[in-house]
């Protein structure tokens, strides 16, 4: 115990603590002053967090006290006060905006938000977009080239005079004073490389590629495969330079028949919208099209006008000479051994580019069956025979369709 003549008590802070000397009780009032700064400090930020709160609670009741806005489209702007808007019920109206509204940005077709009340401008909506338009972009290179097309020179030198020089030298057609031509359609039996030229097309320029299956515009509702048409031209718009590939376009591009079924009126309503798009009143831009297709007889005529498909190029079977370069491209990483090209040349004349594809596909699949690391002219020759039958065909047929 501390000899109780040394001690004595303060009223001044504390009366239950008891002191030795003034130097202790000014250390114990030092610590004490600390601990109510930081306590205070804790106050202070505890209290801007509630203030923050109650102001997000009191945004929160204001939005949702506040009149439903309507959802509009800018037809024109006349000037800053007055904006030309067509509502979602469907009249035009003559409309203010406000002033945290960039005028800049009421361009027409702009979407708008609109106050219930006076239909002032509140907001300028983002643009929707279909996903599954977005999706359509090619992202990813595709990695063929003219040099992996066995023939069709003339055929690539057509297509990028139509298609590769508007786009990387635009100032030619300038000079001259004409319009480049506007698309480009590939017609010609099955297998014969009008996917693999669309392919190295779209490897070879820095233009934005944008591909569609025909059959993807035919949708379930009335008005849809028009709308997905639509989306998918002002996507390429966006994106220009850009080239637009619609393949099986005979899906929607069929002659027009008076059937008198709901399905094949919606096609024909679809097949306009198409028509439109490829020359109409909305210019195209820096868009090149290119169609695909195995029907070409199907096509109704106002699809093959020019100004539409200004070419027609036709990808024909290969000849003799072609089918052994088409050969040597699909076989240059194959290891093969004691190969006479005299005896695979009268085997593959008249084969198409894919058959002659899956000839070395099969050769190559014999040599495994037997545990060979090689592949020789018998395995060839076994193939012909094997991918010619009726009997592969029919496989072939039922893995496709069946």
């Amino acid at each position: 115990m501390v000899d109780s003549s040394i001690k004595y008590r303060t009223k001044r802070l504390d009366e239950e603590d008891v002191y030795e000397n003034d130097a202790q009780y000014n250390d114990k009032v030092i610590e004490r002053l600390k601990l109510l700064e930081i306590q205070n400090r804790s106050f202070i930020t505890e209290k801007i967090r509630l203030e923050k709160e109650n102001d997000g609670l009191k945004k929160e009741l204001e939005r949702l006290n506040a009149p439903p806005l309507i959802t509009g489209v800018v037809v024109e702007a006349i000037d800053s006060s007055k904006i030309i808007i067509k509502s979602s019920s469907g009249p035009k109206f003559v409309v203010s905006a406000c002033a945290n509204v960039d005028i800049k940005d009421l361009i027409p077709g702009a979407l708008v938000a609109c106050n219930q009340r006076n239909l002032s401008i509140m907001e300028v909506l983002p643009s929707t977009k279909d996903p599954e338009v977005c999706g359509m972009e090619v992202l990813n290179r595709t990695g063929v080239t003219y040099c992996e097309i066995g023939g069709l020179r003339d055929q690539i030198n057509k297509i990028k005079e139509t298609v590769e020089l508007p786009l990387k030298r635009p100032e030619l057609f300038d000079k001259v004073g004409i319009e480049p031509p506007h698309g480009v359609l590939l017609h010609g039996p099955p297998g014969n490389g009008k996917t693999l030229i669309v392919k190295a097309v779209a490897n070879e320029t820095d233009s934005t590629f944008i591909r569609v299956v025909g059959s993807e515009f035919v949708r379930k509702y009335i008005g849809e495969g028009a709308r997905m048409v639509r989306e998918v031209f002002n996507l390429a718009r966006e994106k220009a330079p850009s080239i637009l590939f619609i393949d099986e376009i005979d899906a929607i591009g069929s002659r027009r028949v008076d059937t008198g079924i709901s399905g094949d009126r919606e096609v024909a309503r679809t097949m306009m919208q198409l028509l439109a798009e490829l020359d109409g009143f909305d210019p195209r831009g820096q868009v090149k099209i290119i169609g695909a297709t195995n029907r070409v007889d199907m096509l109704d005529p106002a699809l093959l006008r020019p100004g539409r498909f200004d070419r027609l190029i036709e990808i024909p079977p290969p000849t003799k000479d072609e089918c052994l370069d088409i050969f040597k491209i699909h076989s240059r990483n194959m290891n093969i051994k004691n190969l006479d090209y005299s005896e695979i040349i009268n085997l593959i004349e008249g084969l198409s580019g894919a058959e002659i594809r899956s000839l070395c596909t099969e050769a190559g699949m014999a040599a495994i069956r037997e545990e060979r690391d090689y592949v020789t002219s018998e395995d060839f020759k076994c193939s012909v025979s094997r991918i010619t039958s009726s009997e592969y065909q029919s496989n072939s047929l039922i893995g496709m369709y069946g």
